[in-house]
């Protein structure tokens, strides 16, 4: 890592630690900009110190996780923490694997050290007994279930998805997620938001059909589209080239949408480093799609978001706590013209 790190002529590794406890002290002494955090490690577990950090000390923190299970888990947990990003470690043949990573650890690292840091977000279950924030909006006949909700996001996404997710009833609309993350950690992300959502939340599988009241995610490695089966949605994976450098490919996914859904879609696009997703909003719109992007103050990066509307691909520039809430709003307008009509 400071072989890789000290290659960049934009960054330098102002101290190295091999336990939490002498990274603490290493923090006070050269206030680094970021810090690149390992999970396991001695004297001290990567998540309890990050944990503290946050809480003490807030930094822009990459963490470091094994490509396992476990390793997914905790690399979600550590995001859910307020981690900006993860980078993760090769199995075997570390040095040089990491060595073959050095343009995504790189540019991780700078993108965390332009991140902007937000007040922990928690995730909490809906109120047993209760309704979920703005639920009302959605008690209605008048919905379609031809309707679908489109996501896109990249850095800062995982808790933004969490945030957008957790107030839909379960009669929701179903809603196609395309997050910028690896191959075998989109599993346990999707495990986990169904825990805490009231719809079903799922790693899409080529060709099912797409339901109301559940959200499908891209695996990572995998481009996700909106393809038809007659009169039905279904989801499309295939493992062709990246797109914008990523797979999935957010443009994919929105540029699917725009063919097979037109106006029965709404787009969204969260907070992420680069432009992937802004022209496929964009063609979603032409499409007649409602559009929405999450606003800078609320982003961890707003690269994303602010190219999308800066092609004038977006109708709604929200707060990311208001999203759910207008996006129901419109679905309820939505329902009640194809109603009228």
């Amino acid at each position: 890592m400071t072989e890789i790190i000290n290659s960049q002529s934009d960054m330098t590794v102002v101290g190295t630690a091999a336990d939490p406890l002498v990274a603490r002290d290493l923090i006070k002494v050269t206030n680094p900009d970021v810090l690149t955090l390992d999970v396991e490690m001695p004297r001290m577990d990567g998540l309890e110190f990050l944990e503290k950090l946050m809480r003490l000390r807030p930094m822009p923190v990459v963490m470091v996780s094994s490509l396992t299970e476990r390793g997914s888990e905790i690399a979600l947990r550590a995001l859910e923490l307020g981690a900006i990003d993860f980078v993760t470690k090769p199995r075997l043949g570390v040095r040089d694997g990491l060595l073959n990573y050095t343009e995504l650890i790189a540019g991780k690292i700078r993108t965390a050290a332009s991140a902007r840091l937000l007040p922990g977000r928690h995730a909490t279950a809906p109120r047993p007994g209760g309704d979920a924030p703005h639920e009302s909006l959605l008690r209605s006949p008048l919905l379609s279930t031809e309707k679908l909700i489109i996501i896109g996001a990249s850095t800062g996404g995982t808790e933004a998805i969490r945030e957008v997710l957790q107030p839909l009833p379960p009669d929701s609309p179903a809603v196609m997620i395309a997050q910028h993350m690896p191959a075998g950690f989109t599993r346990s992300f999707a495990q986990r938001l169904d825990g805490l959502c009231r719809i079903n939340v799922k790693e899409a599988e080529h060709g099912e059909r797409v339901l109301p009241g559940y959200a499908y995610i891209a695996p990572g490695g995998f481009h996700l589209s909106l393809a038809r089966s007659g009169a039905n949605y279904v989801a499309h994976l295939d493992q062709e080239p990246p797109v914008n450098r990523h797979r999935p490919s957010i443009d994919v996914l929105f540029d699917s949408a725009a063919k097979h859904a037109g106006k029965n879609a709404i787009g969204i696009i969260l907070t992420g480093m680069g432009r992937d997703g802004a022209e496929g909003l964009l063609r979603m719109k032409r499409a007649g799609a409602h559009t929405l992007a999450q606003d800078e103050a609320s982003c961890v990066v707003f690269g994303m978001p602010r190219e999308a509307i800066a092609l004038g691909a977006v109708d709604d520039v929200s707060p990311l706590s208001e999203v759910s809430r207008r996006v129901m709003a419109h679905l309820r307008t939505f329902g009640e013209r194809a109603n009228r009509v």
